[in-house]
């Protein structure tokens, strides 16, 4: 039996979120007081008790469900669960799944995803936009739908997220967007989405602050991942430290392949799945992708 653990990423944060583990797992709140050391300010208490339109921003959501996410990891070492053989996130739970597997220390993911958040903040005020999430329609479905609006409006909206069979997520400018979503019904998507995020990740509007966080990786001390992780872009293994520099640096403009990421780790005989984090998203995700997989959600 193989196994991978999974660390989710933006849309899965919840007020309340990372509350048990700190209550009952020392391992869990060591990370949260570091947290709030290193910040400055105090991430845990955004992450217990809200409010949501705080924790909702993207510069607090990103190091708010990083922190959640790695404490989880710690309560399950804590708790006596073994290493896996594989470690996957979906976007910036590939932050978190990086520092499990010792290719990036908390400290330096932790001002990573800080300043991934508020660049990308900065990037929405250059070029405005947001992400929706398309059911019932697929890859090349969703492509066509971006390009047509993309040609209809002039500007920019792509595939985002490549989540499962029927399920896609697409980003780009607001006015695209709208187009976008308006097409995908007319095309026979079953529901669309408007997520609550405030920018347009994985689009081509990150494009203006991609050189300023290209800087920031390089500037991180980074390691060979002790654990292999599946990257977002590549839905391969990232083996290099120059495999993980280009993966974050290429994640912030290029689409999620959630649905490739998720076979290539079927490929490699994994059949157990466990997702460590708030709530069960990729769980959900991977059993669209293959039911008969095994999947675990983490419990403190």
């Amino acid at each position: 039996m193989s196994s991978v653990v999974l660390f989710p990423g933006q849309g899965s944060q919840v007020v309340g979120m990372g509350l048990d583990a700190y209550e009952r797992s020392p391992a869990a709140k060591a990370i949260f007081d570091d947290a709030d050391s290193l910040l400055g300010f105090s991430i845990s208490s955004l992450c217990f008790h809200g409010p949501e339109d705080e924790l909702t921003d993207t510069i607090n959501q990103q190091p708010a469900l990083f922190t959640t996410s790695v404490a989880y990891w710690h309560a399950m070492l804590e708790k006596g669960w073994q290493v896996p053989e594989f470690m996957a996130g979906h976007s910036l739970g590939e932050f978190s799944a990086l520092v499990a597997a010792g290719s990036i220390s908390f400290a330096d993911g932790l001002h990573l995803v800080r300043k991934r958040g508020e660049l990308m903040k900065k990037a929405d005020t250059i070029a405005p936009g947001g992400m929706a999430a398309l059911l019932a329609v697929d890859i090349e479905t969703g492509n066509e739908i971006c390009s047509s609006s993309s040609e209809t409006t002039g500007f920019p909206v792509q595939v985002a997220n490549d989540n499962c069979p029927g399920q896609i997520v697409i980003s780009g400018n607001e006015a695209a967007l709208q187009e976008a979503m308006i097409l995908a019904k007319e095309k026979g998507a079953r529901k669309v989405v408007r997520l609550p995020i405030s920018i347009a990740a994985h689009s081509v509007l990150m494009t203006p602050i991609a050189e300023i966080f290209a800087e920031a990786i390089d500037n991180s001390v980074i390691q060979t991942p002790q654990v292999p992780v599946v990257g977002n872009v590549s839905a391969s293994l990232l083996r290099t430290v120059d495999d993980v520099k280009d993966e974050l640096k290429h994640q912030l403009t290029s689409s999620v392949a959630w649905t490739g990421s998720i076979r290539y780790l079927l490929d490699q005989g994994v059949d157990t799945f466990v997702e460590t984090g708030p709530g069960q998203v990729l769980l959900g995700l991977v059993k669209r992708i293959n039911r008969q997989t095994k999947r675990i959600g983490f419990e403190v």
